[in-house]
Formats: structure tokens, C-alpha cells, sequence
């Protein structure tokens, strides 16, 4: 029989191939945007059909754009309450982050076997979310050197313009971040910024996804949208370790 041996898995959803209608059209995986529940719910199951896991075996969070990390060790019965980073180093238990145009951070340390699912916003980026995962991770086991990033999809610098004040604010506690937009103005670039902490946390093997929520239409983009619309997902997971007798 043919046996997967990949040591961590790894996925992004775009917003094609699923059950929801207008505006959250219509692989819509984020159930606290006002999409129609039964909706979200037969996304979700699909998703976990298509990356080969129960359901309740993905690990959803309660984001609220803060700085807090919590480690999980079984899957929950409901989203991890309050919290914008999840880590864990349960085999087969898949780690949820919802984002628009947030980044995704996908971390895994293989060596180790720990995996951290991050939301990085603006606040939370400014306010060390990724910092403290990576600290998290540590605390496991995990070392830098040994840590892969995968940094998702999210609103690019060249588009996203902010108040010179907060682009100044945020630059002050993640430098690397602050940049010029397209139009030559004020702007963010947070997964720039994040590259940058990354590597000063000693952390070298980092890929980042240059797709721009904002540009792409095949993703979804709260700024695009201008209202009301739907939740792409990252997921990073420990496969169980398989056998010649499955």
C-alpha cells in the first residue's frame, strides 16, 4: 500500500468549491461573518473530507486580534475561546486560522513535533503574536533553526494604505513593516514585517505566499469587499504515523 510519510502537512483554501451564496461566495469556512450556518457547516465538512480528517479533529479559534497563544492537546468541542494562535504536538489534530487579509502563519517544527497555527493582524502582529508562538513552540521543544514558516495570502503593501501615524506605530513595534503603497502613499506590509521578526527569532526556513487578498479575487478580502464577506483558512497538522498494516 502506498504510505504518506510527509512529516507535517500544510494548506491554504481560496474561496471556489463551496455551499455558500452571495456575498460570502462560496467557500466560506468562517462561522461568525452572518453566513448562513448550514452553509458554513457543509464547507467545513467538505474541507475536512478533502484533507482526510473528522471534523472534529480541526481545531477552530475565537479570534479576537490579540497577543495570546494557547496550546491544545485533544480536539475542543467548540472554537478555542479568545485566542489568535493555537500550538500544539498532537499528531492528527489540525490547527484552524481564519483570515481575510490577516496573515496566516503556518509554523511547524518536524524534529520536535510541534505545530502552531497563527493569526497575525495588524494588532496582533504589532502586539508580538509571532513572537510569543515561536516562544510557545520553544517551551515544547521546538528550535529555531529547525522551525519552518508559511506565510498565507493577505492584503500586500502595495495596496494596503493606512494613517501615516499608524503605519509609524506599528513600524515602531515591528519594524520592517511600514512601506509605500502603489500609490504612494502610507502603507503595511506586515508579512514583511513578520519575515523580519522571524529572522531575528532565528527562524530561516520561511516561505511566503505573494498572493495579495486585496488583488485576488479568487480569495476572500474584507477590504475588497467593503462589507460583509467571507473567512479563507490555513492549516498546519502532524499526520498520525502510518503503518505497512495501516
Amino acid at each position: 500500500m502506498n504510505i504518506d510519510t510527509r512529516p507535517v502537512r500544510k494548506v491554504v483554501t481560496s474561496r471556489a468549491g463551496g455551499a455558500s451564496a452571495f456575498p460570502y461566495d462560496s467557500f466560506n469556512l468562517g462561522d461568525h461573518v452572518g453566513d448562513d450556518p448550514a452553509a458554513v457547516a457543509a464547507n467545513r465538512q467538505r474541507l475536512a473530507s478533502i484533507i482526510g480528517l473528522s471534523p472534529s479533529n480541526i481545531v477552530w479559534m475565537e479570534q479576537i486580534h490579540s497577543p495570546t497563544v494557547t496550546v491544545v492537546n485533544e480536539a475542543p468541542s467548540a472554537p478555542v475561546p479568545a485566542t489568535d494562535a493555537l500550538v500544539t504536538t498532537t499528531r492528527g489534530l489540525a490547527l484552524a486560522v481564519l483570515v481575510a487579509d490577516c496573515v496566516p502563519v503556518l509554523l511547524s517544527d518536524t524534529t520536535a513535533g510541534v505545530v502552531a497555527a497563527v493569526h497575525a493582524g495588524r494588532m496582533g502582529a504589532r502586539n508580538g503574536i509571532l513572537r510569543r508562538t515561536v516562544e510557545t513552540m520553544m517551551e515544547l521543544g521546538a528550535t529555531p533553526a529547525s522551525i519552518h514558516a508559511l506565510l498565507g495570502p493577505a492584503a500586500s503593501g502595495r495596496r494596503y494604505e493606512v494613517p501615516p501615524e499608524m503605519a509609524a506605530d506599528v513600524e515602531t513595534h515591528l519594524p520592517g513593516s511600514r512601506c509605500r503603497t502603489e500609490a504612494g502613499t502610507t502603507g503595511l506590509d506586515i508579512r514583511a514585517g513578520l519575515v523580519k521578526q522571524l529572522h531575528s527569532l532565528g527562524v530561516r526556513a520561511i516561505d511566503v505566499d505573494p498572493r495579495c487578498t486585496i488583488e485576488d479575487d479568487s480569495l476572500f478580502s474584507y477590504r475588497r469587499a467593503q462589507g460583509p464577506t467571507g473567512r479563507q483558512a490555513g492549516l498546519v497538522w502532524l499526520p498520525r504515523k502510518q503503518t505497512q498494516d495501516g
